[in-house]
């Protein structure tokens, strides 16, 4: 998915999270955003990162959309391995995208400056299956911009991720994720 993609998809999902926008909102869209993770099975150790995660966050509301193209993904052990990524496992082509929206459960300003660490509530869509998701991440607001730092694990069989009999020793069945994001506003 291209930047024009990613944008239309927040653009048309946004209002879906945030309801109808009033003056002074704190309206901040991530300025620099990556995803990273890696698979730590018994024969081998497997990780990609995609420096193009896209999103939106309304401080004031404490609601969030984020997405990231599948297809973004780089690093992994060799060409083959990424192309197995995307056809076998991810299948990249019917299910382009990963998404998380939902709210921040506390109750912080996060339009001053300060260390907070939060947990957020919502839908993490992975392979084209929803799940009811409560992460916890570390938000750091300085002079406006926000940092965030949010470390999960992704259980393919939760996301009807197949892993290949003749791979399972190669390909962890819990993926681990780091999220950073910097947020300016809008």
């Amino acid at each position: 998915m291209n930047l024009c993609h990613s944008v239309l998809f927040l653009l048309f999902l946004f209002p879906a999270v945030i309801p109808a926008q009033k003056t002074g909102t704190a309206i901040y869209v991530i300025k620099k955003g990556t995803v990273t993770f890696h698979s730590t099975a018994r024969l081998e150790l497997i990780k990609a990162v995609s420096p193009q995660l896209k999103g939106i966050m309304d401080a004031e509301k404490r609601t969030f959309a984020f997405s990231i193209s599948i297809k973004s993904f780089d690093g992994f052990n060799g060409p083959l391995q990424k192309e197995h990524f995307n056809e076998n496992y991810m299948e990249s082509d019917k299910y382009p995208n990963a998404t998380f929206t939902g709210h921040i459960i506390e109750e912080d300003d996060f339009t001053k400056d300060g260390s907070y660490n939060l947990r957020a509530k919502g839908k993490l869509v992975i392979h084209g299956v929803e799940q009811e998701r409560l992460l916890q991440g570390d938000l750091v607001v300085k002079n406006g911009v926000i940092k965030l730092v949010c470390m999960f694990t992704v259980l393919l069989s939760e996301h009807d991720i197949k892993i290949p009999r003749i791979v399972h020793e190669k390909l962890a069945a819990e993926i681990n994720v780091t999220v950073n994001a910097e947020f300016a506003k809008q």
